[in-house]
């Protein structure tokens, strides 16, 4: 008779131990993406022809999952508006850089970013509407820092991708 007391505790306790083990889908990606659309950008006397992630898919996927990023390798990321922009490194297994830039084409700031670190790094300015991913390290290798015009083979990245916003 006492068991027939707790038996729908134990149900209960059975149900939610099967019920932890389901899947989660946590809305993040699940693999790399394929190589996006580039674009020839100038950072100073450099050259890259970085991929450009514009759709929020492509902006929430970035670089995850890839591994052996060379030097040549960029990612350019339209945020859209200007804001107080944040990346993390979730599912991303080798380090990198990214450069915050505001609208103007200016870098603002260059931070390191180490992989799989899913605290976020945020700007410290809230007027940032691009960002620019490269290998770790490759800001510094280039003598590329905060004030440095970045320009795309279009003109300004305002013409490139702001007008008609």
């Amino acid at each position: 008779m006492k068991l027939f007391k707790f038996l729908p505790l134990l149900l209960l306790a059975a149900f939610l131990a099967v019920g932890c083990k389901q899947p989660v889908d946590d809305g993040l990606p699940k693999q790399a993406q394929p190589k996006l659309r580039t674009m020839k950008i100038y950072l100073g006397a450099e050259t890259l022809d970085a991929e450009m992630a514009l759709s929020g898919e492509e902006i929430q996927t970035g670089m995850m999952f890839r591994t052996n990023i060379q030097e040549t390798d960029a990612m350019l990321f339209n945020l859209r508006y200007p804001q107080k922009a944040a990346f993390w490194m979730k599912n991303c297994p080798e380090s990198i850089s990214v450069a915050y830039i505001t609208s103007d084409g200016i870098i603002q700031e260059i931070h390191h970013l180490e992989q799989n670190d899913t605290n976020s790094v945020f700007s410290a300015r809230n007027d940032i509407i691009f960002a620019l991913e490269t290998k770790e390290g490759w800001f510094t290798r280039h003598h590329i820092t905060p004030g440095t015009v970045m320009q795309t083979e279009k003109g300004s990245l305002a013409d490139t991708f702001l007008r008609g916003q």
